[in-house]
């Protein structure tokens, strides 16, 4: 079977379009998750919205209505109760196992196979369809959008949020509004990688950007750029050489920042042997 056929057919063709926009976005919210040090919350707000599908299959509803519904709910609730960092890993923790043990409940009171539900657990982009292609792109087009609406305040009270009250911006305002996009982006990426993995596609990058570069805009585009070009060449390996495509967007991805991490060490050490 040739490379050009496996390109020409339709649900190969649905699943890079679908990634370019998901990653487009994760890459550009995935700068200030880190940049916030909010990894912890991406983390929970995928998984909080696996309890939302199982309860959603539970209601015999698509498993994205419950995904959807339980990720801005829980961006809602860490970004009102969690805006400040004193406070931020505890609302995110009793959000996180409140939503953990509804999932348990909900699939325990679900007697048949709930394959839509799992399937959410590790990605289903091989099996998207046009609709959710037109789905995922648009979803990403509105967050990429409203991100570059609050791009500079939202800059401003990330680094320092101190002087940005001191200039009248709202620290709780903005981190209601960033959450509730990054609920979104994850909503999207978990078509690509899956609840367990979303924490990969939405973090590594942008950990691997800021390893890169300290200039905001520069590392917002090179997190995009790292998140792209890792989930074109994973879907690519997957189709061609075989095995689950988040495996391989999430093998990239980490390379990369280890790589990085790598690069920043090797500089430190000529550093000092130069000062030495």
């Amino acid at each position: 079977m040739s490379l050009s056929f496996l390109l020409s057919l339709a649900f190969v063709q649905h699943a890079f379009y679908a990634v370019t926009a998901v990653s487009i976005a994760s890459g550009a919210v995935g700068y200030f998750v880190v940049l916030r040090r909010q990894a912890f919350a991406a983390h929970a707000i995928g998984h909080v919205g696996f309890a939302g599908a199982a309860g959603a299959v539970l209601l015999g509803l698509s498993p994205v209505v419950g995904l959807l519904g339980f990720c801005l709910l829980a961006g809602v609730l860490i970004g009102l109760g969690g805006a400040t960092l004193s406070d931020r890993d505890a609302v995110v923790g009793v959000t996180l196992t409140a939503a953990l043990g509804l999932g348990v409940l909900f699939i325990s009171l679900y007697s048949g196979y709930a394959d839509a539900t799992y399937s959410i657990l590790f990605g289903q982009i091989l099996g998207v369809t046009w609709g959710d292609v037109i789905l995922v792109a648009g979803v990403s087009l509105v967050v990429v959008a409203a991100l570059s609406l609050i791009y500079r305040p939202l800059l401003f009270v990330s680094v320092d949020p101190s002087s940005a009250q001191a200039r009248g911006l709202s620290e709780r305002t903005l981190s209601l509004i960033f959450m509730s996009l990054l609920a979104l982006t994850t909503v999207v990426a978990i078509q690509i990688v899956g609840v367990l993995l979303v924490f990969s596609l939405l973090v590594a990058p942008a950990a691997a950007a800021e390893q890169l570069t300290n200039r905001p805009w520069r590392a917002l585009a090179l997190s995009g750029a790292i998140a792209l070009v890792s989930s074109w060449l994973g879907l690519f390996f997957a189709v061609w050489w075989g095995g689950p495509v988040s495996f391989w967007i999430t093998a990239l991805v980490s390379g990369t920042y280890v790589g990085a991490r790598g690069r920043d060490a090797w500089r430190a050490r000529q550093r000092a042997t130069r000062v030495a």
